[in-house]
């Protein structure tokens, strides 16, 4: 039996493009992982999308995980099933133009393949204490980045 996780994300930019961060909290039973981190020059669709790659790729085993984020971006594609229509016309979108952010998503693809993986939408920047929690740890990530830069 797949022990059940939770993953909440969260991913911010200064800029878009510009300075990225992204922010994770993994719950199992009593215990919180919290993770973050970031690139010098990103968008703000990218780090959503690494926040998650990030939390699933820190699973030791294959895992039943419940990940909540406020990206309608990254929950969408799944919940509304475009990732599987982008896979089978070779990553175009229904206007005909790339998908973009493709590295990502097939990462994050090849990782639901592994764990079992549900996605839920959450609002940002609302009353929830843990999504609030990811984007504390998304700026943090960008304001770690900016100091590296300004030294």
């Amino acid at each position: 039996m797949k022990k059940e996780v939770t993953l909440y994300t969260d991913g911010a930019c200064s800029g878009n493009p510009g300075i990225g961060g992204y922010g994770g909290i993994l719950i199992y039973g009593d215990i919180k992982r919290e993770y973050s981190g970031g690139e010098l020059q990103t968008t703000n669709n990218r780090m959503e999308l690494m926040a998650v790659i990030v939390g699933l790729k820190r699973l030791k085993y294959p895992c039943k995980v419940a990940v909540y984020s406020d990206s309608a971006y990254t929950v969408n594609a799944f919940i509304k099933g475009w990732i599987y229509t982008w896979m089978k016309t070779s990553w175009k979108k229904s206007d005909g133009k790339a998908v973009q952010n493709v590295d990502l998503w097939q990462e994050l693809y090849n990782l639901t393949q592994i764990h079992e993986v549900t996605f839920y939408k959450v609002a940002g920047h609302a009353d929830n204490d843990l999504n609030n929690r990811c984007d504390e740890l998304a700026r943090g990530a960008i304001l770690e980045l900016r100091k590296t830069e300004e030294n």
